[in-house]
Order: structure tokens, then sequence, then C-alpha cells
């Protein structure tokens, strides 16, 4: 009996997306836009990206006035952008498919799929983010939970970490 070996899985593409390319993903705008870039996305999988903190972020004239920190939930909020990049990346790449393959358009503005933050488990800080850092975020999509999404997330300043933890986001959005 001959056993069948499985045909190698091709390696996965990766993108990167600029500033103005997240616009056209999320629905987020400034203040709220968290991201500056992202880049080694493989959509619907992982991704990297990038948040450089400036002193003139409206959330440091009160957190806190004489010793400037970014508040862990807008770390957070970070990284559930990049994880919104990864799985907009997804739905993006199977429309350019679909249309490639001759299928008709469908949905649309692809921001809208963007869904919500549902969860935050085991999320740990271990250093100050201050103005001047650039944050180095990671995400990785796990398994799917009906609707929602189990993630593995990660923000770094260098080589030190910064938070970690757990992420539970919605695969789309009630209206």
């Amino acid at each position: 009996m001959t056993i069948a070996s499985e045909a190698p899985a091709r390696p996965q593409q990766k993108h990167s997306y600029s500033s103005d390319d997240i616009k056209r993903m999320l629905p987020h705008r400034w203040p709220m836009l968290m991201i500056d870039r992202a880049y080694d996305v493989v959509p619907g999988v992982s991704g990297r990206g990038v948040k450089s903190v400036s002193v003139n972020e409206p959330f440091f004239a009160g957190h806190y006035p004489d010793h400037s920190i970014m508040p862990g939930v807008m770390i957070v909020e970070a990284m559930a952008q990049l994880v919104a990049v990864v799985y907009v990346a997804e739905i993006i790449e199977e429309a350019a498919a679909a249309q490639a393959a001759g299928e008709p358009e469908g949905g649309g503005d692809p921001s809208a799929s963007v869904g919500y933050l549902g969860s935050i488990s085991s999320m740990k800080f271990s250093r100050l983010v201050v103005p001047g850092d650039q944050l180095t975020l990671d995400a990785k999509l796990g398994q799917r939970l009906g609707g929602l999404r189990q993630v593995s997330v990660r923000a770094s300043v260098g080589s030190e970490l910064a938070a970690a933890g757990s992420l539970i986001v919605t695969t789309g959005r009630k209206a």
C-alpha cells in the first residue's frame, strides 16, 4: 500500500499596507485610527503593524499630564485594529480572486465588514509606552467560533514586550 503524500502548501503571499490603504480598510478615523502601517500581512492568518506614538496624541493631555503614558486600552485598540486589517485583507483577496474568475462583484466597501472587539483575555502589560516609542504590533488569527474569532496579539517597543494577550473579535457588524 502506498501512502500519497500531501502536496507542499504553497507559501502565502505577504502584503504591506500604508496609512492610506488602512483608511480604506477600516472605518476608524482620527483620533481613533491607531495604526500607521501594516506589513507581513498574510490575509486571514497573521500580520505585523506599526504605531508611532507621538506626544500630540489626544489622550496624553489627561493620561498623565506630568508623566505621559499611553493607556493600555489604546494599546489594545491598536492591536485590535491590526487584527481588522488582517481580516479585511482576506475579504479583499477573496473579492479579487472572484473578480479574476469572472464572478460578479460583491459587497462594496470592505471596511463595512470590520466587526467589534468582543473579549480581552490574559492581557499583560509589561512596559510603559511613552511619546517617541514605536510600537510593533503582532496578530495571529486563531480558530473561528461561529461569528467570533480568537486572536493572539503582542505589542513591543524594540526588543521589549509591552503587552500580550488574547482577543475575541466578531467577524461582522450588526446594523
